[in-house]
């Protein structure tokens, strides 16, 4: 078998048992194509099943050499662990190549979290003197209560909102599904949005179910939840770097210093690992010598 033959396997793989999305797919075969590449400049003749432990420690360095930073080697090391997890449950090899290939080590990088005060700044700055005020607010506060995603928020539909009993289903990585609870106070801006908002539009063909819409009814981009956070924040007169992935990460850390189990905030976020959520547990140091002060027998005073 030639090597796209074995790429074309592992594509059906991911896209059929993975459920992978799209984007996600390519980006895995493009971490094999990258293999077969080196393979060829090599002249190495050898195919998928053919590749060693050793092989593949020469690539990395090869890599290394070419001026590829540690993320992306990682990033390539663990497509090529998926790619061989592959061809192992297959039945194509006996040993995976993989197994003790370790991505190379990357600086501990904790992502910018708002304080709950520098939230509640935002919130408040947002025009509510007309129907587009009442949409940016109400996306601002979802992403706070929800930690969404900002494609999970662009894709949010009226449909999946269950208010009454307060939760929201969301469509996350690889068409995931997951029940999320959202807050009274999103409950209520959401519901003005619906009211003073949303009704004075005329709806496209196709966005009558998504629940956030531009300004000619159309289903909102990611650019614009973009652009309404970024505004938000600088009319606040917040200087951190904001985006609508930092609502998500303070969503998390919040949860966490408050006290909430890291399997249900893994659950909210739509984590598949728990290894990912557990970057939240990085808490400030007050938080922690007040934790010690209050329920350690030796941290009383």
């Amino acid at each position: 078998m030639s090597w796209q033959s074995y790429i074309n396997g592992f594509r059906s793989y991911l896209l059929l048992e993975r459920s992978l999305a799209g984007h996600s797919i390519e980006a895995y075969l493009l971490d094999v194509e990258k293999l077969e590449r080196f393979v060829r400049l090599r002249e190495l003749e050898k195919t998928p099943t053919d590749i060693r432990s050793e092989d593949i420690s020469v690539f990395l360095q090869w890599l290394h050499e070419l001026g590829m930073g540690k993320r992306s080697q990682a990033r390539i090391v663990s497509g090529l662990k998926a790619f061989y997890k592959y061809l192992l449950i297959e039945g194509m090899i006996e040993q995976d190549p993989t197994s003790l290939i370790q991505a190379p080590r990357l600086d501990q990088h904790f992502p910018e979290v708002l304080h709950f005060e520098e939230i509640q700044k935002m919130l408040e700055q947002v025009d509510l003197s007309h129907g587009q005020g009442h949409r940016d607010r109400a996306i601002l506060e979802t992403l706070y209560a929800c930690g969404l995603r900002v494609s999970e928020l662009t894709q949010l539909k009226i449909s999946n909102l269950y208010m009454d009993i307060g939760f929201v289903r969301v469509t996350g990585k690889g068409d995931k599904e997951r029940l999320v609870p959202i807050g009274e106070e999103a409950r209520k801006h959401i519901s003005y949005y619906r009211q003073h908002g949303r009704a004075a539009l005329k709806i496209k063909a196709g966005a009558e179910d998504f629940l956030f819409l531009n300004a000619r009814g159309g289903s909102l981009s990611r650019v614009s939840v973009f652009n309404i956070v970024k505004k938000a924040a600088r009319e606040a007169g917040i200087e951190k770097s904001v985006s609508p992935h930092t609502f998500r990460h303070s969503f998390a850390t919040h949860l966490i210093e408050g006290g909430a189990d890291l399997r249900a905030v893994q659950e909210m976020l739509g984590h598949e690992s728990i290894l990912t959520t557990e970057i939240y547990t990085h808490l400030d140091t007050g938080f922690l010598r007040e934790t010690i002060r209050s329920f350690h027998p030796r941290g009383r005073k």
